[in-house]
């Protein structure tokens, strides 16, 4: 299997478990008494923690800690979520799209995009002065 493509299926694999453990834990919250809100919230945090430490580690190949590899990434959830607001709304009514819709196109944009920025933003290892050849 070539590397892109083995990137791509550890890619599908982590999004994929990270949407799984996402509705396991909304779920669960709400099962507790949690208010909506609040399980959505802590649900989708605990999600993109997984998300980027998957991506990060299991993706990518990266340390987990570093600092600036999670800027990057909170920058790139930030960015989704105004695309997926965009799209499910002010452009969703421009163009007469069925709630569905949008969210159908949200749900296929986003792992795009999210793949674009990790590849070549936010994964992406400085490179080392000792590695440059004159």
């Amino acid at each position: 299997m070539g590397l892109l493509r083995h990137k791509l299926v550890r890619f599908a694999m982590v999004g994929g478990g990270t949407a799984l453990a996402y509705i396991l834990l909304y779920m669960a919250f709400l099962a507790v008494g949690l208010p909506q809100v609040v399980a959505n919230g802590v649900a989708f945090l605990l999600a993109v923690i997984l998300q980027y430490a998957g991506q990060a580690a299991f993706t990518f190949g990266q340390p987990l800690q570093d600092r600036n590899q999670i800027s990057r990434f909170c920058v790139m959830v930030g960015l989704g979520f105004v695309s997926s607001a965009l799209i499910t709304g002010p452009i969703s009514l421009m163009v007469g799209l069925n709630p569905w819709v949008a969210a159908a196109i949200v749900t296929v944009l986003l792992p795009v995009q999210n793949y674009i920025f990790m590849t070549l933003w936010v994964f992406v290892s400085p490179i080392s002065k000792t590695e440059i050849k004159p």
